[in-house]
């Protein structure tokens, strides 16, 4: 491995220990010694890549954030008649509830942010538009929107119930509020 300001990952390395220690202790415990410790880099390196927390923390959601959205190019790029955007979206929500629990708490940590702090609204505000872009890509601008809205609280209801609800109750959820009726 390269030492020095010559190893090329060394910033990524950095974002992705932020974020495995985000989902461990959660976004109070971020400091940079942590995080350097956590990523295997001299202290040092965190004041060179990141100005300060708040940078560290914005870089990591942000790659939180396109991570998710990969997750929606994965599901609704393959869909080409509205019957398989509604399958498509079904599928998001289990993949997403039935994913990392990692994945759970992040999000939930990203949002306990935005709601306290601008620039962390802004970072979700935007995540929300390429989620919705990508969803208009199937529905109308309303329905897209009500539809990432769904998607979000689908995907937390099944992650934190202890009797998650079925595929075929996600599938009519999506199909009402798609179907026009």
């Amino acid at each position: 491995m390269a030492t020095g300001h010559a190893d090329p990952r060394r910033r990524e390395r950095i974002i992705a220990a932020t974020l495995d220690h985000i989902a461990d202790e959660g976004v109070a415990g971020v400091s940079h010694r942590k995080i350097a410790v956590r990523a295997g880099v001299p202290l040092g390196s965190m004041t060179y890549h990141f100005t300060g927390i708040d940078e560290l923390l914005r870089e990591a959601f942000t790659r939180f954030a396109d991570d998710i959205v990969a997750v929606f190019e994965q599901h609704l790029g393959r869909a080409g008649t509205p019957d398989e955007a509604r399958e498509a979206v079904t599928g998001l929500v289990h993949a997403l509830s039935e994913g990392p629990r990692r994945d759970l708490v992040l999000a939930h940590e990203l949002y306990t942010l935005a709601a306290r702090r601008p620039e962390y609204r802004r970072l979700t505000h935007a995540w929300m538009v390429r989620s919705r872009l990508l969803l208009e890509q199937h529905f109308d601008t309303d329905t897209a929107r009500q539809l990432d809205a769904l998607i979000e609280g689908l995907t937390l209801h099944r992650s934190l119930d202890t009797e998650p609800q079925s595929r075929e109750l996600t599938r009519l959820a999506v199909h009402r509020m798609t179907s026009g009726t």
